[in-house]
């Protein structure tokens, strides 16, 4: 058995007491495997520029750590549980290999900076990730409501019908939350985009490390500088980091329970493919659109996790504390959900299709009566307040023009003007931001 990194003797760790405290990590690091050997090959770059290890010892490790790479992709190593964690594994692969020059490698730092490191670098590619799979939806989203911006849709306020929008209007208030939660997450990477590699144990150490350097080698925007409060920021980018999954979240529960409402017997203004519904094991007639009612679900979950995540670092003493390896699990898997949830949704998306005759059977006509009331301020200059009032004695007689209705919506953002292309052009920016981030 490898020897554990902090091991110092013969003495064997208590079987109860090492399952409890290494839990679920050795399984949740095979998130951080990959990004580890990244942060340990800038760390050996840096190692020989201040003459801690020769350039042959460098390249011996540089060598090492790419094949420990290629042998974790081609499924040759395992973290198990005696080894703890990623960092442990790695380690002791190096010295097997190298002998001294692999146990060089922790030179002036800790495992409590490997993991910092690691996460933050796990942070950045899944914070990528997401936004690239979320502005592909956005792009679905501006798409149908570009195609269906004049098709008549109600508006509704305590659930009940209120004033007429559109399918356009509908789609494009998603669209619209869905690119502001982008921009978000990109306010969100901007902060977590620093280097905390170099801080040690949270106090920093009597080497001359040039973190510039591994800064520079490892793609951050800027140095995390106070050393303790890397450590004791620890928790603090993973929650801000799930406060933007959670408004993710928000915006595709909406979408969801907007669309469990819109699609019911009870409203029909959209057809659904057979492929995105599911059956009654005792009801023939039944075709669910359960997948939603799951999102909504999960949107729960993410809130709990983020909750859970919070709770995990509140009224800590400043410094590394073992629970917050028990922030992992509620990240990681907050992520792939969102990544699952972004999917799912432009799936459901492209198996439904406004009815609009449907639609337009449903509309209640008393929704048109506060239009009736500013025509009324617009034709006979009355103060809108007693044109509300004949608005509501006078409407029997009103005739409605559905059509030309929307199209007098003109306030900008209404119905009647969208204004759609100018998502087209923060798509479009989105993108090319994108395309030029690093990782």
């Amino acid at each position: 058995m490898n020897k554990k990194l902090w091991q110092k003797d013969d003495v064997v760790l208590h079987p109860s007491i090492e399952k409890y405290t290494v839990g679920e990590d050795f399984i949740w690091d095979k998130e951080l495997f990959l990004y580890d050997v990244e942060a340990s090959q800038a760390h050996a770059k840096m190692l020989e520029k201040i003459g801690i290890i020769s350039g042959e010892e460098n390249e011996q490790l540089q060598t090492a750590l790419g094949e420990i790479k290629k042998d974790w992709e081609g499924g040759k190593i395992e973290i198990k549980i005696e080894d703890e964690d990623c960092h442990t594994v790695i380690e002791n692969y190096l010295v097997e290999k190298l002998g001294d020059v692999g146990k060089k490698i922790h030179t002036g730092r800790s495992r409590n900076d490997q993991v910092l490191v690691a996460m933050r670098l796990y942070m950045k590619n899944k914070l990528k990730e997401v936004k690239k799979n979320y502005l592909g939806l956005a792009q679905k989203f501006f798409n149908f409501a570009k195609s269906h911006e004049q098709i008549p849709l109600p508006g509704y306020s305590h659930t009940q019908q209120a004033m007429l929008s559109s399918v356009g209007h509908y789609m494009a208030s998603i669209l619209e939350s869905i690119l502001d939660d982008i921009d978000y997450l990109d306010s969100i990477q901007k902060l977590i985009d620093k280097n905390p590699l170099g801080s040690a144990a949270g106090f920093g150490v009597n080497i001359p490390l040039d973190r510039k350097n591994t800064t520079e080698n490892l793609g951050f925007a800027s140095i995390q500088v106070n050393s303790l409060y890397c450590q004791a920021g620890k928790g603090k980018y993973e929650s801000m980091m799930m406060e933007g999954l959670s408004q993710v979240m928000m915006t595709m529960s909406r979408f969801a329970t907007d669309m469990l409402f819109f699609t019911s017997q009870e409203c029909k203004y959209f057809s659904v493919h057979d492929n995105i519904v599911t059956g009654s094991s005792i009801m023939p007639h039944k075709k669910n659109l359960d997948v939603l009612e799951i999102v909504k679900g999960q949107a729960e979950v993410i809130s709990a996790n983020q909750m859970m995540l919070k709770n995990l670092n509140n009224g800590i003493v400043s410094g590394y504390n073992r629970q917050s390896q028990l922030m992992k699990k509620p990240l990681f898997e907050s992520i792939k959900i969102i990544l699952d949830t972004i999917e799912v949704v432009g799936v459901v998306l492209k198996g439904i299709k406004p009815n609009g005759e449907e639609i337009k059977s449903n509309i209640n006509k008393d929704i048109f009566m506060a239009d009736y009331a500013n025509e009324l301020v617009l034709k006979e200059n009355l103060p809108f307040r007693d044109a509300y009032k004949q608005a509501s004695e006078k409407f029997a007689d009103y005739e409605v023009d559905v059509e030309n209705n929307l199209k007098s919506k003109v306030s900008l953002g209404a119905a009647g003007n969208l204004d759609i292309d100018s998502y087209k052009i923060r798509i479009d920016r989105l993108t090319n931001s994108l395309k030029s981030t690093t990782i």
